[in-house]
């Protein structure tokens, strides 16, 4: 079951670079992520496949998880309209996406407060392919 992290930064150089140090020490693989700054801080979200030994490799550099969900993510092909498909398929269904990014291998990240009627247009979405 793939996760959104939010962890909470400061906003200095290295700061990333520590969350990804740190991650990839403790063999936890970062599927994708985004961050946006704000009043000095950087909100950084990650997408993991599993919680093993996240709270452990970010405590041992003093940060904490300031938000955690179950997200999906979607295969889609790399090219023009992608993007638009897949939220229209979810639109169509009356859900609303609260977040959405892209992870590695061309996978959208979705997530949305009916996930699982998000789910089900996905699941229309992938049958219409």
């Amino acid at each position: 079951m793939p996760y959104d992290l939010t962890i909470v930064l400061n906003d200095i150089p290295g700061a990333l670079a520590q969350v990804g140090e740190s991650m990839g020490k403790a063999g936890i693989n970062i599927e994708g992520y985004c961050s946006f700054s704000s009043a000095g801080k950087s909100y950084l979200h990650i997408l993991v496949n599993e919680m093993d030994g996240v709270r452990e490799a970010l405590g041992e550099i003093d940060l904490e998880i300031d938000h955690q969900r179950e997200v999906f993510t979607v295969d889609v092909d790399d090219r023009p309209g992608e993007l638009g498909k897949v939220a229209r398929f979810i639109a169509d269904s009356g859900v609303n996406i609260d977040m959405v990014y892209m992870g590695t291998s061309t996978r959208l990240v979705l997530c949305a407060f009916d996930s699982e009627a998000a789910r089900a247009a996905v699941d229309r979405y992938k049958a219409s392919l």
